[in-house]
């Protein structure tokens, strides 16, 4: 389906669609599919909100992290990680009979950026996850959405620390004023499902017609 068919799917759908999935069976006649893509940098919890909002046992393609690593991704801020996404994760979320929400979490390491182009091809909206400890790894996200014309949020996960304020976070992201930024918990089935809501209210407020001129 192309891009204006998704964006009317999309908001026939929200946002009650997005908040009642987990209770909609998964049909083998839905015909509509939407895709959303959650990216940002290393170790932000991609993964892990695909896993949590997913009505399917998630795909995913994470790896042991072996000694190769070293030198290569940067674990200060998450050095109880030892897996790593790969390729991509997949979930699926379906909004009704027809309509299904596909999910992608896109890999977090520089080494796999190349990827990114690849995923966002097709992509009705994306949410970018960011760990305000640091910000720096979600500019190239950023980057390469606006690249694309793709719309996204920012949902800043929590790590359990003193978060930055709003208007901090803003001004390092060099965010648009129009781009929601929200708080989550990716670990949280329901916080990463009012983060799809906010991404779907998003694409609403960007497809209304304009006020006509008096």
């Amino acid at each position: 389906m192309d891009s204006a068919d998704a964006s009317e799917a999309a908001v026939k759908t929200a946002p009650r669609a997005v908040r009642d999935a987990a209770h909609t069976p998964l049909s083998a006649s839905a015909d509509n599919g939407l895709k959303i893509v959650v990216v940002g940098g290393f170790g932000v919890g991609k993964t892990t909100m695909v896993r949590s909002v997913s009505d399917i046992r998630p795909l995913n393609t994470e790896e042991t992290m072996t000694q190769a690593s070293l030198g290569t991704d940067d674990l200060k801020a998450v050095p109880q990680k030892t897996s790593t996404t790969v390729a991509f994760d997949f979930g699926r979320i379906s909004l009704d009979e027809e309509t299904v929400l596909y999910l992608f979490g896109a890999p977090g390491q520089e080494r796999f950026w190349f990827l990114w182009d690849r995923l966002f091809a097709g992509t009705l909206g994306a949410i970018v996850l960011v760990d305000d400890r640091r910000l720096s790894d979600s500019w190239y996200a950023i980057d390469r959405l606006e690249h694309h014309g793709t719309p996204f949020i920012v949902a800043r996960n929590d790590f359990g620390g003193p978060p930055h304020s709003g208007t901090d976070v803003r001004e390092a992201l060099d965010l648009d004023p129009h781009v929601p930024l929200i708080d989550c918990d990716a670990r949280s089935r329901a916080s990463s499902k009012e983060v799809l809501i906010e991404l779907v209210k998003h694409l609403q407020s960007l497809t209304k017609a304009p006020e006509p001129t008096r």
